[in-house]
């Protein structure tokens, strides 16, 4: 399944939770920014690219649909609520991302 991380800069939250599945058997994962200045700010690509698409705050999801309402359509947008206060690679994001992504993946855990 081919997951979609977006937040802001795409330096910190969905770079870390692209990361997280690095050699996953069952996700394939990329990130991206909403903003001018990100890392790699998102494209209409990277929407058709994803089957699922997690934003870290409503506010993410409203500009991707303010932008990209056409290829949103029939994806689903979850928002994880997780607020831009963590650097790239937190053990407490990790935590917090492990954590709300269980939730709507099932084949995703903490590694052993």
């Amino acid at each position: 399944m081919r997951l979609l991380f977006i937040c802001s800069q795409n330096k910190w939250r969905s770079l870390t939770a692209e990361r997280l599945f690095d050699d996953h058997p069952h996700y394939e994962a990329r990130s991206a920014g909403t903003e001018p200045g990100a890392r790699v700010r998102v494209t209409a690509g990277h929407l058709g690219w994803a089957e699922v698409i997690f934003v870290m705050e409503r506010r993410h999801a409203d500009r991707l649909q303010e932008k990209f309402a056409e290829e949103l359509t029939g994806k689903p947008v979850i928002v994880l609520r997780i607020p831009d206060k963590y650097p790239f690679g937190d053990a407490k994001l990790v935590a917090l991302l492990h954590e709300k992504l269980a939730v709507h993946l099932p084949l995703f855990s903490l590694p052993t």
